[in-house]
């Protein structure tokens, strides 16, 4: 069996160049952009060594595969930098959660309510939770109004993209930040 440290070491390259390459001929392109045609792989080896650069392989899936002259190195850099930069310019929108009971004093639903707007604006979306204790699952229209009144509170900065659900004993819904766009 081999050392597990020759295995890591052996392993072929995401992006094929020099002697990875498989394909008997490809279309090169000469370092300055020229195309030089359908070439023998080991011809074109040669021809960027010549110049001091490597064979890179652009198009695998082209027929003959286009391989290009240059630098290896630079190129990873540059493709590396634009994941980075996609990457960055992504945002990710989470879920937060907020839980509430049914019989929810004034305060704590001021309280709710501003943690439930700042997590709005930031562009997330928000889980209402509304769990029912004892008696209270037999009540459950108390949960009904409470989330109408949240909806009417924050619809200038969200809508309801789940209505409420009842589960068991939890009522739930789900809010988007945005205005509903209306059919």
């Amino acid at each position: 069996m081999k050392n597990r440290r020759n295995r890591r070491f052996n392993r072929e390259p995401d992006i094929r160049h020099n002697k990875y390459i498989r394909a008997r001929e490809v279309r090169l392109i000469n370092h300055d952009g020229s195309n030089l045609g359908v070439v023998d792989t080991r011809d074109a080896m040669d021809k960027a060594k010549q110049v001091g650069l490597d064979l890179v392989e652009i198009s695998p899936n082209a027929n003959p595969p286009v391989c290009r002259i240059m630098d290896y190195g630079k190129h990873k850099y540059e493709i590396d930098k634009r994941k980075k930069d996609a990457k960055k310019k992504q945002s990710v929108v989470k879920v937060k959660e907020v839980k509430y009971h049914a019989n929810v004093e004034e305060h704590d639903y001021m309280t709710k309510m501003r943690h439930m707007r700042e997590f709005l604006e930031d562009g997330n979306r928000v889980k209402c939770t509304l769990w029912f204790r004892g008696r209270e699952n037999t009540h459950t229209e108390i949960g009904f109004e409470l989330y109408e009144r949240i909806k009417v509170d924050v619809e200038d900065i969200a809508y309801a993209e789940q209505e409420p659900k009842l589960a068991g004993k939890n009522l739930s819904m789900l809010l988007s930040p945005g205005k509903k766009k209306k059919k």
